[in-house]
């Protein structure tokens, strides 16, 4: 099983390259990643989460057929915006209030090779963004001011010294 990088690891602070081929090494990674997802109870898990810095993320939201995204890109957001609190599997036990669009419209590359246009609200458009922002090196508190990001930091890193 892949392992799931944590703060700090270098990976997850780098911007993510566009997958050129989705070769035999893609769909192996794919099943690996949705097995270490489902292994932490999360809804998604982002390439550089698991040290591969390639644009692909795969999510599983409750209700939701697993998607798998390579190459995604955001065409369109709501100016409509929602508050919700997000946690992630490489910031375990940490969680904090984000606002985020509540409409998206991502066009991405399926594990087959053939292109999609998806328009997502609810969980599914947080998941996407989430996972958006770990191909562009961006944790989620980073999303927050810097004086509640520090804090938000502090917390974890006390925790991992207990």
């Amino acid at each position: 099983m892949l392992n799931i990088l944590t703060y700090g690891a270098p990976e997850l602070s780098q911007k993510a390259e566009s997958v050129k081929y989705i070769n035999g090494d893609i769909p192996v990674l794919v099943e690996q990643m949705f097995d270490a997802m489902h292994a932490g109870k999360g809804i998604g898990l982002a390439a550089p989460q698991v040290g591969s810095l390639i644009r692909l993320f795969v999510c599983h939201a409750a209700d939701e057929e697993p998607m798998v995204f390579i190459n995604p890109e955001i065409l369109e957001t709501s100016l409509e915006e929602i508050s919700y609190e997000e946690g992630c599997l490489s910031l375990p036990g940490l969680y904090g209030d984000i606002i985020r669009p509540r409409l998206i419209t991502v066009q991405a590359v399926g594990l087959g090779g053939k292109p999609f246009t998806l328009r997502a609200d609810g969980i599914m458009s947080r998941v996407i963004h989430h996972e958006m922002d770990h191909l562009d090196g961006i944790l989620f508190p980073d999303r927050l001011p810097p004086n509640r990001k520090e804090r938000l930091f502090s917390i974890y890193e006390k925790k991992l010294r207990i």
